[in-house]
């Protein structure tokens, strides 16, 4: 139990550098932090990283959307994540160069 909420954790903050990092233009995939996280191990880490995508979007940090357009919990099939994060103080920034 105590792995899986590391690994919760993990991929929670992996979802949040990576779209961070992209910005409000590029998206990425669920899988693209799983894979980084978990390695060969990562399609074991797929219901987790949706589950939390869709987390963070109720908390208004990303949007999860199906060609484009945000979805709801629930949403079946692939879906991207982009970072939204409202009131970051970065509204402006579209190149996702955070870092650089």
């Amino acid at each position: 139990m105590a792995t899986e909420r590391a690994s919760d954790a993990a991929l929670r903050a992996e979802i949040l550098r990576m779209a961070e990092q992209r910005g409000r233009m590029r998206t990425l995939c669920p899988s693209e932090a799983a894979r980084s996280i978990g390695g060969e191990q990562w399609r074991e880490l797929m219901p987790a990283a949706r589950s939390i995508a869709f987390d963070l979007a109720a908390t208004g940090l990303v949007d999860v959307t199906q060609h484009g357009a945000k979805v709801d919990v629930g949403a079946r099939g692939p879906i991207r994540i982009r970072w939204n994060a409202v009131g970051d103080g970065d509204s402006g920034r579209d190149d996702g160069a955070t870092g650089r």
